[in-house]
């Protein structure tokens, strides 16, 4: 269902609606021709972290960002709240957009959850680009462990409840002076524009809930994703790092066959708002040496 957009948009993409696996998801779409892009954000992020990406995607792609379930402007509150429940909320979404197999891109903390798509449901994924991420079971528990190099906010969005307590009512201070200017590697890349609405969507009732339950779930479910990674991923693997260094390549060379591996300078952990021309053009690069129509 076609809706209009609750918060910033762009010109180039139509805002939707739809009921998958008990709840609903918002996402945006964008271009008419070309394989299917599917992009998946982090924390703090929504689809409005792909705002600049999109539009040079779409002039050769139909492309597809998605809010997860109880993040942005998809429903917030009530059900499970796990990486397998946001992996399947994909694969059913992948299902109703009915566009075959896409390019699976996963940023930051949405790893887990992509990964595990790509993995139960390889037909549904063309390509898998992990960016800026990692996996547990391979070293994504570590950003919990302040003690070694983690990250404060880590265990705060994991303990119940406690997001609120500490940052409701504060959510734009938190984003504008610790969340991002901590990852950048250019201050000026998030704009005053993107803290508005990243902020919008995070201060609405239970808007912590998404990051919560996708670092609760991160930080117990090594093993499951070691099983599933005893098969590794076939499709071609695009591993793109930026202020973490080799870091998501090392993670993807042991769960997947085919792996290539980009590096981007002086770019930080946002790499869609940051970076989104050196990003376009090594995605679609990768997509160009994949589709047999190219």
């Amino acid at each position: 269902m076609i809706v209009a957009p609750e918060g910033a948009t762009v010109p180039e993409v139509t805002h939707h609606r739809l009921s998958v696996n008990g709840t609903e998801l918002h996402y945006v779409s964008a271009g008419t021709a070309g394989s299917a892009v599917l992009l998946v954000h982090g924390f703090p992020e929504t689809w409005w972290t792909f705002h600049k990406l999109i539009p040079r995607l779409a002039e050769s792609h139909r492309v597809f960002a998605v809010d997860l379930r109880g993040f942005g402007d998809s429903s917030h509150g009530g059900g499970p709240q796990d990486n397998a429940t946001l992996a399947e909320d994909l694969h059913q979404l992948i299902e109703r957009l009915d566009v075959g197999g896409v390019h699976l891109t996963g940023q930051d903390v949405s790893g887990p959850a992509t990964f595990r798509l790509a993995s139960t449901h390889p037909d549904q994924v063309r390509s898998y680009a992990a960016i800026e991420t990692t996996l547990p079971g391979y070293g994504m528990e570590a950003l919990a462990d302040v003690a070694r190099g983690g990250l404060w906010h880590v265990g705060v969005m994991a303990a119940p409840g406690i997001p609120e307590l500490l940052i409701g009512g504060r959510e734009r201070d938190f984003l504008a002076r610790y969340a991002f200017p901590a990852l950048s590697a250019d201050p000026g890349a998030v704009t005053d524009d993107d803290i508005g609405e990243f902020t919008r969507a995070y201060a609405q009732p239970a808007g912590f809930d998404g990051a919560g339950g996708v670092y609760r779930s991160m930080l117990r479910e090594g093993e499951d994703i070691q099983t599933l990674a005893e098969e590794p991923l076939a499709m071609p693997v695009l591993a793109v790092g930026a202020l973490t260094g080799d870091f998501t390549a090392t993670t993807m060379r042991q769960v997947a066959t085919g792996v290539r591996a980009v590096h981007l300078e002086g770019v930080g952990h946002y790499v869609a708002l940051e970076a989104p021309d050196q990003l376009a053009e090594v995605l679609l690069g990768f997509y160009r040496d994949i589709d047999p129509e190219a």
